[in-house]
């Protein structure tokens, strides 16, 4: 792939920037944006940014044009994002533009496309996904939350964990057991929900960073009509893998602390023998973790190729995130022993880079299991990628419900 921009993407990269410029605060070496994910100030400051962005029509660049996008080309969002992490903005908060549009734009019926997704474009809804299960989370074809037809529509039972700002969602996507008689990957049915439909109870779940982000999601008989399936009644699955694909584009991205935000740090920090940066061991760090960095943001530029071609997102996005997800937590405790007594503090007030790097080293063990898990992703790897022999499974060709559960 030549990553030249043609005179087309260059004239949108100078749109961007321009846009930036005037929009909002240029990044200076060290500087973290004011809020932090998980705080709930961060909420309505990302839906601001949000609806700034749907207005000079830079949300949801590739979307189609007459769902609210731009209906512009992967590679100008790929543009777009190279340049916006060059500015202090919000994070986006919710699914609904990585994981939710993608999956809507292939299986929801015309009226939920022109309804909804302008809606999560300009921030109006806040959406989140209801997959995991405290039985069924690397291996999603495990899940055990139950979906019963009932006329029009289904009650479902069951209960969700780990879904990220379910307390603060609007709606939810939500994968289902609709036949325990089926194989396990082949029982599933795949909807979207009301998060205020009774039934649905959310508990935050307090983690060791102080954040609340994470939930537990209890569903007792809620109903849903027919009208909210999203794919054919047993084709969940399916339906998931397209929205998983695209988790992985997503977490694959790089949130600080980065090679740029350690590389800062050990140009600013002093230690016993001089400079960080001028230490043989440090230097030797800062390689490894650029040439990763380099790695995946080719990695993923391969993936934009594809998408470009109208292809869906492959197996190599588990690389990025499997790379990325890990790299974050190396530089994050490494940032900490090169501040030395300074590492264990969290005062954002006192501590070098208002304390990304201890807070990263709080959260990014969960980054390690959200959109599958280490282990998982090498299988994945290795299965799909470099096609080495499948992994023995015992649970192929057996209906759900024969299937030992362990509890």
């Amino acid at each position: 792939m030549d990553f030249t921009d043609t005179p087309e993407d260059a004239e949108f990269r100078a749109e961007v920037r321009g846009w930036l410029t005037a929009n909002a605060e240029e990044k200076k070496p060290g500087a973290i944006y004011k809020a932090k994910y998980g705080e709930v100030a961060l909420i309505p400051l990302s839906q601001e940014w949000q609806t700034k962005k749907f207005k000079a029509g830079f949300s949801g660049i590739t979307t189609p044009l007459e769902y609210g996008g731009r209906g512009g080309t992967q590679i100008q969002q790929a543009i777009y994002d190279q340049e916006e992490v060059n500015f202090l903005v919000p994070r986006h908060i919710g699914s609904g533009i990585p994981l939710v549009i993608p999956t809507l734009l292939v299986y929801a019926k015309e009226e939920d496309k022109k309804k909804f997704i302008p809606e999560i474009l300009c921030s109006d809804k806040l959406w989140c996904q209801l997959f995991s299960e405290p039985s069924a989370g690397s291996d999603l074809g495990g899940i055990r939350t139950r979906s019963e037809r009932d006329g029009d529509d289904w009650v479902i039972n069951g209960q969700k964990i780990w879904t990220s700002n379910a307390q603060h969602a609007d709606l939810a996507i939500l994968v289902t057991r609709s036949d325990p008689d089926a194989e396990k990957h082949k029982g599933l049915t795949y909807f979207y929900v009301d998060m205020k439909s009774p039934g649905i109870e959310v508990r935050p779940i307090k983690q060791i960073s102080g954040m609340a982000n994470f939930n537990e999601v209890f569903l007792t008989d809620v109903r849903i009509p027919d009208s909210q399936r999203l794919g054919e009644e047993g084709e969940g699955w399916r339906v998931a893998i397209t929205t998983l694909m695209n988790e992985r584009v997503s977490s694959g991205a790089r949130p600080a602390p980065d090679f740029e935000d350690i590389f800062g740090l050990a140009r600013d920090l002093e230690i016993e023998d001089g400079p960080a940066i001028a230490n043989a061991a440090v230097r030797e760090k800062l390689a490894h973790w650029y040439i990763q960095a380099r790695g995946v943001d080719l990695t993923r530029m391969r993936t934009l190729t594809a998408m470009s071609r109208g292809q869906t997102p492959g197996p190599e996005n588990s690389i990025s995130k499997l790379v990325s997800a890990f790299k974050r937590q190396e530089i994050a405790l490494f940032g900490m022993d090169l501040m030395d007594m300074g590492g264990g503090l969290m005062s954002r007030e006192t501590t070098p880079m208002r304390a990304v790097f201890q807070e990263a080293a709080l959260e990014a063990p969960s980054g390690r299991i959200a959109a599958g898990t280490d282990e998982i992703l090498r299988n994945i790897i290795g299965e799909r990628v470099l096609g080495l022999p499948r992994e023995v499974r015992v649970d192929k060709d057996k209906p759900f419900r024969d299937l030992p559960t362990g509890v």
